[in-house]
């Protein structure tokens, strides 16, 4: 094994990581947090591959100059999680799909979360 490869994060089985439905919850209640402006996006960092944070960093900042565009200040979002669904195509992967209903429509989070060194991380997120 290779220097870098033995520093890398190391992928973990399934059984080795903790019930992913509280994560799935936290993730999605803090990326809508995050887009209306209430939250910062570090906060979440650690939850994210790098390239899963990118795209939140840049969507959460298209959604400040949308609002600044408007003259909107930034709200807290009520939104109820609906429902949760969980599949698991190989061990250590899990891909979700949280519905969460707000005062104007519903929409879905899909998430894919990847276990990596004990612990699980965001690889992908859409809000649709």
């Amino acid at each position: 094994m290779t220097p870098h490869e033995y520093f890398a994060p190391q992928p973990t089985s399934t059984r080795d990581l903790p019930d992913p439905a509280p994560l799935l919850r936290s993730l999605t209640q803090g990326v809508l947090e995050a887009l209306a402006g209430v939250r910062e996006v570090d906060q979440l960092a650690r939850w994210f591959s790098e390239d899963a944070y990118r795209s939140l960093v840049t969507r959460a900042n298209l959604s400040a100059r949308a609002r600044s565009a408007r003259g909107v200040a930034p709200a807290r979002p009520t939104f109820q999680i609906v429902s949760l669904r969980v599949a698991e195509p190989r061990d250590g992967v899990i891909e979700a799909v949280v519905v969460v209903a707000g005062p104007g429509r519903t929409r879905a989070v899909a998430v894919r979360l990847d276990g990596f060194d004990r612990r699980w991380r965001a690889t992908s997120l859409a809000i649709l």
